[in-house]
């Protein structure tokens, strides 16, 4: 399986990303600049965590209108794999490819630390190698980590199961403890905390692996199901 690590002026996880991926994880990566426009060999996308375009405006609102993004708007349309961590999140969100917004956390300050998270929903291609309202615990580094919705898209997130994970201690005061969400068809995720800055228990912890896996395992069963 061969991920494509988008890479803005400001991203400071795509070697995370890509190392949690290319070197733990076994499978082909590469770093490709946000001015490649040609998506189309790679089997998933990833949007790395940092500070896109120096957070200026808001945070991820320049980089989600950037011509890469087309791309991923057109792939994400056909069903690939798409995963947006921290920036990558708010980016998904300016871009429109998951609803509501980012807040300032509710302390004003930045945060970096562990986080224990609950699995709210196992059955995505994202989350199938965990078990159910399994706890883990992912790293968070963000200021604007705060997620907000409105009481009719927080209904509907609930309706169609695309809560995917929470807070069990909400540090940034988002809705309904949400830490991440995915669409409608089920193949893209947001995530504020950082699953590849979890993919090694030399590191703290390992949780953050099973992300990866999830996504490469249900390449691999959708690949042969279609030979």
């Amino acid at each position: 399986m061969k991920f494509a690590v988008i890479v803005f002026p400001g991203s400071n996880c795509d070697r995370d990303m890509y190392h949690a991926v290319k070197d733990v994880l076994g499978e082909e990566a590469e770093l490709v600049w946000y001015e490649n426009s040609n998506l189309e060999n790679y089997d998933a996308i990833l949007l790395p965590g940092g500070f896109s375009y120096g957070d200026y405006l808001r945070s991820g609102s320049v980089a989600a209108t950037s011509d890469v993004m087309k791309q991923i708007k057109e792939h994400a349309a056909k069903g690939k794999p798409v995963l947006g961590v921290c920036n990558g999140f708010q980016i998904l969100l300016e871009a429109g490819l998951l609803p509501g917004a980012m807040l300032r956390n509710k302390n004003l300050a930045f945060m970096c630390h562990q986080e224990a998270l609950r699995v709210a929903n196992n059955t995505t291609i994202f989350t199938q190698s965990y078990a159910e309202n399994e706890v883990v615990r992912f790293p968070i580094a963000h200021g604007e980590g705060n997620y907000y919705c409105d009481e009719e898209t927080l209904n509907e997130l609930k309706q169609h199961h695309q809560i995917v994970f929470t807070y069990e201690n909400n540090p940034n005061g988002s809705t309904s403890d949400i830490a991440g969400i995915i669409n409608k068809q089920g193949n893209v995720l947001g995530l504020m905390p950082h699953p590849e800055r979890a993919v090694e228990a030399i590191i703290g912890s390992d949780d953050g692996l099973k992300v990866f896996q999830s996504i490469v395992r249900n390449w691999r069963e959708s690949h042969v199901a279609n030979v």
